[in-house]
């Protein structure tokens, strides 16, 4: 990010931080953080320098006012800044298309909460009139997402009932809630998993049942660091693994895919496993390596992609190309 973006971000933090606190008076520096999504040393930094900013003039009576501690922070004068900033016509265009994108995403956000949000976004656009949005059709397994996501809110254990595609079977497991992403067009609960004792994720549309339990969520440590959420899909055999041969002139794709090296050959060739969501998404980069990278495994990948390069290769076919 450039250093006019960055600054262009914390404007706008500072610009909404004094409304957020006149709303919020005495909340304590590391809940404030949580809210707003920085560190409380990041925090700590912003309200120093809120207590310098004020209307032109600057003097001592229109400077913003503050008093704050890492266990209290209220605002004591706001020079008139009381009310959040406003979306413009280009933000609150994205932020519709977002919230219309991932609203029939399950698990993603509350669907009620996210149509609401949409409907005051769709009068504020509109000068007041409601533009009706098209129906959405109730999801599959609606009761079992909506359980998930209270025990994630209220920090509670949750036994599921769960498909495994890559086994084929279906079990009864207690998870720890850590959080929610969005992989491919997939949602997930990504949580610890008793059973296996380790991270896994959880597609949504594949949980059949879901109670949540009288008892607090209690992933370790290091499964719930925000290091943790870099690599979904280590280690998780709920989502498949491709076996692949690198040639020698391609080993940079280890640095920039989540690959992990398994063999080197006497030829310089490397052996290599990396975790991927879908068939048909795997198989489009691989298709995008060309020759440098070979599918070893498993089958249903091989014939993805062997299926793809004899499509492509029938397509240029027809359009008068030979293949060199």
């Amino acid at each position: 990010m450039s250093t006019n973006s960055r600054l262009s971000v914390r404007l706008s933090r500072l610009l909404n931080m004094i409304p957020y606190f006149v709303a919020n008076p005495g909340i304590s520096a590391a809940d404030a953080a949580a809210d707003l999504g920085v560190t409380t040393k990041q925090l700590m930094s912003d309200l120093n320098q809120l207590w310098m900013c004020g209307l032109p003039g600057y003097g001592p009576g229109d400077l913003i006012d503050l008093s704050f501690s890492e266990e209290s922070i209220e605002v004591t004068f706001s020079a008139g800044i009381e009310r959040p900033l406003r979306l413009t016509s280009t933000e609150a265009t994205a932020l519709l298309v977002a919230l219309r994108s991932i609203v029939d995403m399950p698990g993603m956000v509350d669907p009620t909460a996210a149509q609401a949000a949409i409907a005051k976004i769709e009068a504020a656009i509109t000068g007041g009139h409601l533009v009706p949005a098209p129906a959405v059709a109730e999801p599959e397994g609606k009761d079992a997402v909506a359980t998930v996501r209270t025990a994630l809110a209220d920090k509670r254990a949750v036994r599921i009932v769960y498909y495994s595609a890559s086994r084929d079977v279906v079990s009864e497991r207690v998870v720890d809630p850590i959080r929610i992403v969005l992989v491919d067009n997939n949602s997930y609960l990504q949580g610890w998993c008793r059973e296996a004792e380790g991270v896994r994720l959880f597609r949504f549309d594949r949980i059949e049942a879901a109670t949540e339990l009288d008892e607090p969520a209690r992933p370790p440590s290091h499964a719930t660091a925000a290091a943790a959420a870099l690599d979904l899909f280590q280690d998780d055999p709920a989502v498949p693994l491709a076996r692949l041969l690198v040639r020698p002139d391609y080993g940079w794709v280890l640095d920039q895919y989540p690959m992990h090296r398994m063999a080197v050959h006497e030829d310089g060739s490397l052996e290599a496993t990396m975790r991927f969501a879908t068939l048909d998404w795997m198989a489009r980069l691989l298709l995008g390596f060309g020759a440098g990278v070979s599918v070893l495994g498993p089958p249903e990948l091989v014939a993805a992609v062997r299926e793809r390069s004899n499509a492509a290769l029938a397509a240029y076919a027809a359009a008068g190309y030979e293949a060199s």
